[in-house]
Formats: C-alpha cells, sequence, structure tokens
C-alpha cells in the first residue's frame, strides 16, 4: 500500500508518517515551510502541482493532515486559512476521487458548539469560531465531491513534539516551568487530551480496513481520548511529575466571556462509529505518556 501524508512535518504528520512505515507501507510525506528529513516540498495551494505529484507517486491513499489548526492564528488571515483549509481539501477530493484514491481528511471537534456532549458523527454541527467554520466547510467540500471520502474528527492532540508550542498541551509545559511568568488558566473547559501516535493509529487501521481488506470505510468518523480535564489540571499533572511548583499559575473557574476566540466548553467526541468498523479505539492516558516522556527528556 503506498500512502502520501501531507503536513508531514507536522505534529500529526510525523507519528502517521511512522505509523503507516512500521505497517511496511510505501510512503512519501510533504511539507511546505518545514520540508525537511526526506519531506517532499509541496505547495498544496497550487491544485496543478499536487495533481502532478499524486500523478507521479500513484498513492492508494492520501492522509490530509496539513491545516492552519490554531484558532487565533486563523481569524488573523481568513483568505490564507480558507484557501488552505477548505479549497486545498476540495482540490484534494477531486483529485483523489477521479483516480479512485482513498482520501482521509483530518477534522475537528471544534465543528461543534460544545453545549450537547457526547456528539455522534451525525450530530448537527455549530462551530463557534472561525477554525471551526473553516474546518466544517473543508468536510462540506470533500463531501460535495467525493462523499467516499474518510473524515475523521480529533480533539486537541498532544505527543512528541519539535517545539512544545507545536501543542496546545504540550506547551503547558512551558506554563508551569517559566515560574518568573504569573499566568491564568482556563479549568471550566472539558478538553480531550488525544495522543497523536494512537489517532495516527486509528488513520493507519482505517485505510488498512478500506485498501487492504476492502471493508466499507467511508464518512464522517470520531476519534479521541476519554479522559476530561482542564488545563489547570493538566498544568497539576506536569507539575506532580517534574516536581515543579505551580503556585504562580491560578486556575480560572469562570468562563471568559472576552476572550479573542470562543472555544466549546465540552466536545467530547462519541467513538461509536469506529467501534462498530471494528477499529481499535485504545488510547494511552495522559499522565502515563507524560511520566513515560517528560523525565527522558
Amino acid at each position: 500500500m503506498k500512502v502520501i501524508v501531507t503536513g508531514g512535518s507536522g505534529l500529526l504528520g510525523r507519528p502517521a508518517i511512522k505509523e503507516f512505515e512500521k505497517a511496511g507501507c510505501d510512503v512519501v510525506g510533504t511539507a511546505f515551510s518545514r520540508a525537511k528529513n526526506g519531506l517532499v516540498k509541496l505547495d498544496l495551494t497550487d491544485s496543478a502541482a499536487v495533481e502532478n505529484f499524486i500523478d507521479v507517486e500513484q498513492p492508494d491513499v492520501v492522509v490530509h493532515c496539513a491545516a492552519e489548526r490554531r484558532p487565533d492564528v486563523a481569524e488573523k488571515d481568513r483568505e490564507g486559512v480558507l484557501r488552505l483549509n477548505v479549497e486545498t481539501p476540495k482540490a484534494l477530493a477531486r483529485i483523489c476521487k477521479k483516480r479512485g484514491i482513498m482520501l482521509i481528511y483530518i477534522s475537528t471537534d471544534y465543528v461543534f458548539d460544545g453545549t450537547t456532549p457526547p456528539y455522534e458523527v451525525e450530530d448537527k454541527p455549530n462551530p463557534l469560531q472561525f477554525y471551526g467554520e473553516t474546518k466544517l466547510a473543508g468536510e462540506e467540500a470533500i463531501k460535495s465531491v467525493y462523499p467516499e471520502a474518510v473524515i475523521l474528527r480529533v480533539p486537541i492532540l498532544y505527543g512528541p513534539t519539535e517545539y512544545n508550542g507545536e501543542s496546545a498541551i504540550n506547551i503547558l509545559i512551558d506554563v508551569v516551568l517559566n515560574h518568573d511568568k504569573p499566568t491564568t488558566v482556563d479549568n471550566v473547559s472539558s478538553r480531550y487530551p488525544t495522543n497523536v501516535e494512537d489517532v495516527a493509529r486509528v488513520i493507519k487501521d482505517l485505510a488498512v480496513a478500506k485498501v487492504q481488506n476492502n471493508k466499507d470505510i467511508k464518512g464522517i468518523y470520531h476519534f479521541t481520548g476519554q479522559e476530561s480535564i482542564t488545563k489547570y489540571q493538566v498544568c497539576e499533572i506536569v507539575s506532580k511529575i517534574l516536581g515543579a511548583p505551580i503556585d504562580h499559575l491560578t486556575p480560572q473557574n469562570t468562563i471568559d466571556k472576552a476572550a479573542s476566540v470562543s472555544r466549546p466548553e465540552n466536545s467530547h467526541l462519541s467513538i461509536k462509529q469506529l467501534k462498530e468498523a471494528g477499529i481499535d479505539t485504545s488510547f494511552i492516558r495522559l499522565a502515563d505518556w507524560f511520566s513515560k516522556n517528560l523525565l527522558t527528556k
């Protein structure tokens, strides 16, 4: 099985490439600003270049990890984000549909408003901010041209990073260790931190199920870790593992209505659809992963 992974330099793209390689697949990763370590430099907004690249590589599967995933950044560059998060997935869907290539598009729990969890795949989305709107628009664009494509929604991600700012969870390590900077940390919103290595396994299993085992894998799926945790509680876990005090941190126990970007209070995803497809939905607990990895750095 030959696989192309876009966003191969990113937080999820890196473990996705490793997971497919571990399974014996022929994998080609693409990147743009961080094209290194064997990754192919490809401008995904240039649909002609993308089409030519896919014709040369002739993959069985394209995993589309590349996106602008930072809500704050999305608000500031709306035109660029629409191009990357909506127009690019639509072009990829058209290219893959025409050639019978499986497409797996990575989406987000931020398509929901967080008022009525847990969310099934068929529940009506209602994004609260522009980032969620663009990811939902990307889903709709793909479905309009390639209904058989796979859309995998995932929540807040963490795992091996090149720098902690790659993940909204890993960055909390810096918040804990920066004792000179008093910070207020959200202690209201229920997050479900999910390790990118688990997500990579699910992506690979979906591809294997469809391409190698001829299972009827299509449409929307949800994958998430099952621990409900606030960002302040993550800081407490990191503090305990590292033995670092957090008396410079203050838990924010009310929702900040003036926040620049609205975030869902609890957008817990139901994994029923994945289970029904026979996909392994196991996950590593956040404290277990941090215990193994924080102390070995």
